[in-house]
């Protein structure tokens, strides 16, 4: 418990004091975020706030997870050190997106190909590693590795991970419109993985995580860096925001998120914890489909956030709304997690 305080507290506390410090750097050097011309108009003064705040978080992360194992008894795992290197990964692909867009002053960074080619080699890398050297589940899981248990083999398994941890990303990318919009929600995520990854360490004949006893452990510390540092980030990133993530820290975050359920068998659940990203990323397959097909548009813009914005909605509103139903749809995995536990562990 106290490696987890330690962890946490690591984190958060380091996000809330460096930001300001990476904020006057990037004011310094000018950098800022460049608004889309076809967003909602209201986020035209938000042009210029510094970007790439993503930077901090995920220093955060990884000085609050180190910081913990220098507690005596806390042991690294491979599954632990293999979220810290897919969070890296996939920072740096969003700080290669954030930059082209600073530098050529366009709302638009590394094309779609480039970038989508580049999630998809990080998934796939993961996806090896998580296997063949974390030694990870290869069966589809729901609440642990035998539920519903179905067992995909290698390929079927490394193709799933690939997809999720890409699919994951892109629906934290695509929540980051507003103000600790993206900060606020995943912070409800990883605080209920943090719970459950602590339970499965003290519930180990029941939960079989990664390689070794003490991995369920490390993801635990893995996810309450995580959670410890977005909020930290959440002090300056409330709105009216004082500086953004950009892609650097939503590729992060949503690469973590997918990484973190992936090795802690909760590949299904993934899709209740973060169901608020699962409904914004809806949102934008419906109206991609709807005006391709039937010329109509579903939404008055697309992510869903935006058009409660069009609807008249303060922004605040429908911040504070989403933080709501991301705590909700958090709350219910957790339930689930906890459900299972109650009815597998009568047997045990």
């Amino acid at each position: 418990m106290i490696s987890l305080m330690t962890s946490g507290g690591v984190a958060l506390w380091l996000a809330v004091l460096t930001t300001p410090l990476l904020i006057r750097w990037l004011v310094r050097h000018n950098i800022g975020q460049q608004i889309r011309e076809d967003g909602p108009q209201v986020h035209i003064a938000k042009a210029g706030t510094p970007t790439m705040g993503g930077i901090g978080i995920v220093v955060a992360v990884v000085a609050g997870y180190l910081t913990a194992h220098a507690i005596p008894g806390i042991t690294f795992s491979r599954s632990g050190l293999l979220v810290m290197l897919a969070i890296l990964g996939a920072a740096l692909i969003g700080f290669a997106d954030d930059w082209i867009k600073v530098r050529h002053r366009r709302s638009l960074g590394l094309n779609k190909r480039t970038k989508f080619g580049s999630q998809i080699a990080l998934g796939l890398a993961f996806a090896l590693l998580a296997v063949y050297w974390a030694h990870a589940s290869t069966t589809l899981s729901f609440t642990r590795y035998d539920s519903p248990g179905f067992q995909l083999g290698t390929v079927v398994w490394v193709i799933w991970a690939t997809v999720v941890i890409a699919a994951t990303a892109n629906a934290v990318n695509l929540t980051d419109g507003l103000d600790g919009l993206a900060a606020g929600s995943s912070t409800f995520c990883f605080a209920c993985l943090a719970i459950i990854g602590y339970w499965q360490y003290r519930q180990y004949p029941i939960y079989r995580v990664g390689g070794h006893l003490t991995s369920a452990l490390d993801l635990a510390l893995a996810s309450v860096a995580l959670a410890g540092a977005c909020l930290g980030f959440l002090w300056w990133n409330a709105a009216p925001a004082k500086i953004f993530m950009g892609d650097t820290g939503s590729l992060a975050i949503g690469s973590g998120l997918a990484a973190l359920c992936l090795l802690m068998n909760l590949d299904l659940l993934l899709v209740v914890i973060g169901g608020l990203f699962v409904l914004v990323t809806l949102s934008v397959v419906i109206q991609v489909v709807s005006f391709r097909l039937f010329h109509r548009r579903v939404f008055l813009m697309a992510p869903l956030h935006h058009h409660f914005e069009l609807m008249g909605w303060p922004e605040t509103t429908v911040i504070v709304r989403f933080w709501i139903l991301a705590g909700l749809f958090a709350a219910l995995g957790l339930g689930i997690f906890y459900g299972d536990y109650l009815s597998v562990a009568s047997f045990h």
